[in-house]
């Protein structure tokens, strides 16, 4: 079972004091011996969907705040590292999203693990037995040469999902370490989550999470959702701790959802709020009542890798008809969903929130800074 000695560090916070609350934030969280001060750390942030979707997507203030974070901590060494998906272009996602002029501003190398010369995909295999992905990818897992004895620190949001419920610190390791072939592990999710920690945590040195809350995602995520005002940030070196946190915020058991309640029994983090020490603000008896709910893709995405035409899988997903469902896809979440519905959304969220007022304020400054 997992220690009981698992820390996740939780504030509420405010637009004008946010990047010293996450300063504050990963001091709390232990940063400072979470991670190796002598390697490179790599910054792993989450563009769930290239347009800038409150809730979606890291936050220009979570970028920047760990960025600062990171470097009085005495970690200068920093790259972020960038994947792409069938549907989500990573160039239009670091854009729209405000992260270019940070990356400037303190001079942070990005670079893509889809691309050849940043990176190459090798072969690896972990010391530590696999639920399923060995047999998923009979032929060898492969990972980004470049993650070999980097630190990394991931920066999530809170949000709701589709297929896990919740996602968080775990699956935001999915991009980064599987290629464009990762919806093959779709019928498998939960044990590919708990498969790709057990990979990471013989990877890296040092693993790190920072999660932002200050627009939590309500609803049938990662994309399209309902964008909640929760002013919260969180932090802890434990991947499965701080999933847990976040879950119970939003409502849910975390021991019921897949993932974390097999990372909880294979010891790779705690799953059990119970046994989780919660520093900085008091978070007790907090419920959001967040549900995932209904949407049609997440009928299609069940008849597709968990109903009764999942034995179609092989015919759909491993040969050229693939190109269907990803068209589907993102004809119904860029020309469908975003002029439809999600674009009024998000210019709502700018109009009337202070958190979209300070993205507002990222669009026309570029970087706070302190």
């Amino acid at each position: 079972m997992a220690s009981t000695t698992s820390t996740v560090a939780v504030l509420k916070t405010t637009p004008d004091r946010v990047l010293a609350d996450y300063a504050r934030l990963m001091e709390l969280a232990g940063i400072r011996s979470a991670l190796n001060p002598e390697a490179t750390t790599i910054l792993k942030d989450n563009i769930s969907w290239h347009y800038p979707f409150p809730s979606a997507n890291t936050t220009p203030w979570q970028l920047e705040g760990a960025i600062l974070a990171l470097r009085e901590a005495g970690f200068s060494d920093l790259v972020c590292v960038q994947n792409k998906t069938v549907v989500i272009n990573a160039f239009k996602g670091e854009d729209l999203n405000l992260y270019v002029p940070i990356f400037k501003a303190y001079g942070i190398p990005v670079l893509y693990n889809f691309k050849r010369s940043d990176m190459q995909w090798v072969d690896f295999k972990p010391s530590a037995p696999l639920a399923v992905l060995d047999r998923i990818f009979p032929e060898g897992i492969k990972v980004p040469d470049f993650f070999l004895g980097k630190n990394i620190v991931h920066l999530p949001t809170v949000k709701c999902h589709i297929y896990t419920t919740t996602t968080g610190a775990m699956k935001n390791a999915f991009g980064g370490l599987l290629n464009t072939y990762r919806h093959y592990t779709h019928t498998w999710i939960h044990e590919t989550l708990v498969d790709l920690l057990t990979i990471q945590k013989e990877l890296h040195p040092g693993i790190f999470a920072v999660m932002d809350g200050t627009t939590a995602g309500n609803g049938p995520g990662p994309r399209t959702m309902r964008p909640v005002v929760k002013n919260v940030i969180l932090a802890s070196a434990d991947q499965v701790a701080i999933d847990a946190v976040a879950a119970r915020l939003m409502g849910f058991d975390p021991l019921s959802i897949g993932y974390i309640r097999l990372a909880h029994e294979r010891g790779l983090g705690c799953g059990d709020p119970a046994d989780i020490r919660v520093v900085g603000d008091d978070i007790t008896g907090e419920s959001w009542g967040f549900a995932v709910g209904h949407s049609v893709h997440r009928l299609l995405g069940w008849l597709s890798w968990y109903g009764p035409t999942r034995c179609l899988q092989k015919l759909i997903f491993r040969t050229p008809l693939v190109a269907i469902p990803i068209l589907v896809s993102e004809a119904n979440h860029d020309y469908l969903h975003w002029p439809l519905k999600e674009k009024r959304i998000y210019q709502e969220w700018e109009r009337s929130t202070p958190w979209g007022a300070l993205f507002q304020r990222y669009r026309s400054e570029g970087h706070l800074g302190r």
